[in-house]
């Protein structure tokens, strides 16, 4: 897997779990406040897609994890 592949991963695992923890319904319910975490999320993905920065990206990197050699585009 490559780094992106890891990062949307990444991200729809922390979204998945907060929603699980901030929703009422769920069995797994904690406090509507775990819904801030999917708006963390949300927000850092949105500025990565302007600013090409993402922290997790920065980290896999620098754990060897091999970045893709075809676009998205491509």
């Amino acid at each position: 897997m490559t780094v992106q592949r890891y990062i949307v991963v990444f991200a729809g695992l922390f979204i998945m779990i907060s929603l699980a923890l901030g929703v009422e319904g769920s069995p797994l319910f904690v406090s509507k406040w775990a819904l801030a975490f999917t708006a963390f999320v949300g927000v850092n993905l949105f500025q990565s897609g302007f600013t090409n920065f993402c922290p997790l990206g920065i980290i896999l990197k620098k754990l060897g994890v091999p970045e893709s050699k075809i676009g998205c585009a491509n």
